[in-house]
């Protein structure tokens, strides 16, 4: 399985190129069409006052992501800003491309199970690794029954989502967990049991 880590933990890493340079701080992540996969990142410039700047960081550009930094050859792989947003809405229909967080996530068949707290990244390795959405940390709903520990479901490979509300297979709930060094693993069955049913 690939790497894994919640969105909220690239929120104000750094971008350094490869000379060593500290050129900006990610501010928030672009997500694609239906949400399922990152764009890109908008930016922010580093230091106690500096605010968001006018450019983005195509997820290609990235050359590395370690736990305390992502890696870029150059500033000179930067975009405009306006133009990653305006890709995202388009691909996603002008939709699906905003913050999921506070979400409510329901079943197919209805269930209620919790709102979204945060992402969960999953990062394919291989020169041109991907970055898809593969699971959401969700405050769970009392309907559950397991108390106020967060838990974390595992997605299928594309997204339903509505207005306020995302969507999910029902038997998603068979690999509610609240274990990230397991998720994984759960996310590669969930996804196994998807396709078989679908053949």
């Amino acid at each position: 399985m690939s790497t894994l880590l919640r969105a909220s933990d690239l929120a104000k890493k750094p971008v350094v190129t490869f000379g060593g340079e500290d050129v900006a701080q990610i501010k928030d992540i672009v997500y694609g069409a239906n949400g399922g996969r990152v764009e890109a990142f908008t930016l922010a410039g580093r230091g106690l006052f500096a605010g968001p700047l006018k450019t983005a960081l195509p997820w290609p550009a990235v050359v590395g992501l370690g736990p305390d930094a992502v890696i870029v050859e150059s500033e000179a792989v930067f975009v405009p800003r306006d133009e990653v947003l305006a890709s995202a809405a388009a691909s996603s229909g002008g939709a699906g491309v905003g913050d999921v967080l506070g979400s409510e996530v329901l079943t197919d068949q209805g269930t209620a199970l919790g709102r979204v707290r945060d992402v969960v990244i999953g990062i394919l390795p291989g020169e041109q690794a991907e970055a898809d959405v593969v699971g959401y940390e969700i405050d769970p709903a009392e309907t559950l029954n397991r108390g106020q520990q967060t838990l974390l479901i595992p997605l299928p490979d594309t997204i339903s989502a509505s207005g306020t509300h995302l969507m999910v297979p029902a038997s998603a709930t068979q690999f509610l967990t609240d274990n990230m060094e397991g998720f994984g693993n759960a996310v590669d069955a969930f996804r196994r049991q998807l396709h078989e049913g679908a053949v």
